[in-house]
C-alpha cells in the first residue's frame, strides 16, 4: 500500500510582473536646485559615460543603489506635496530607457506635473534611439549633452557650456 500525503491545494501562481524595475540611487521629494520650481527628483543609478569631472560619479557604477518597482516611485512620486514637477538625473537615465520611458508616460497620464530629464546623450545621439518619439513624448525639458569640466557652467541648469537646453513642450 502506497501512502502519499497531500499536500493541499496549492496556492496559485502569482503571473510574472512584466513591469521594470529601476536602478535607484536616489529619491528625493522636494528640491529647487534640481529645474524649475519645486520638484521631487530621481537620480539613476549607472552610467557608462563617465564625464571626467562628472557632480555625481557615485551614480556611475551599475551595482549599487536599489532596485525600485516603478509604480512604487510613481506613489512616491504622486505623494509629495506642493511639488511643480519631476526631474530624472543620474546616472544616466537613457540607458534605463524601459524602466525610465515608463516612469514618463506614468507621470504624465496620472498627474499634471512638469518633467525635466539630464542626459549625458548629445541631442543628435537622441535623435538616432530608435523610440526617440516615445521617448520624448512625455518630457517637457531634456538637458542634452555630456559635462565637458573645461567649459564648466552653473547656468541654466547646464554643468557645461555645450550642453543644450531643449524644450519639448510649451510648458516653459
Amino acid at each position: 500500500m502506497s501512502h502519499q500525503r497531500s499536500a493541499g491545494p496549492r496556492p496559485a501562481k502569482r503571473p510574472a510582473t512584466t513591469e521594470p524595475a529601476l536602478a535607484l540611487h536616489a529619491f528625493l521629494p522636494a528640491s529647487y536646485a534640481n529645474g524649475p520650481g519645486r520638484r521631487a527628483v530621481v537620480w539613476v543609478q549607472g552610467c557608462t559615460l563617465a564625464c571626467p569631472g562628472c557632480f555625481n560619479p557615485e551614480t556611475h557604477p551599475r551595482r549599487g543603489g536599489r532596485q525600485t518597482a516603478v509604480h512604487t516611485l510613481l506613489e512616491q512620486i504622486r505623494a509629495c506635496d506642493g511639488i511643480e514637477g519631476v526631474t530624472i538625473t543620474g546616472g544616466e537615465p537613457l540607458q534605463q530607457r524601459r524602466p525610465v520611458l515608463e516612469l514618463l508616460h506614468g507621470i504624465r497620464r496620472t498627474t499634471s506635473l512638469s518633467t525635466v530629464v539630464f542626459s549625458g546623450f548629445s541631442w543628435d545621439d537622441i535623435q538616432r534611439m530608435p523610440d526617440r518619439e516615445r521617448l520624448l513624448a512625455p518630457i517637457d525639458v531634456l538637458i542634452a549633452g555630456r559635462y565637458h569640466a573645461h567649459e564648466h557652467t552653473a547656468h541654466a541648469l547646464r554643468g557645461s557650456a555645450n550642453q543644450s537646453i531643449n524644450l519639448l513642450s510649451d510648458r516653459y
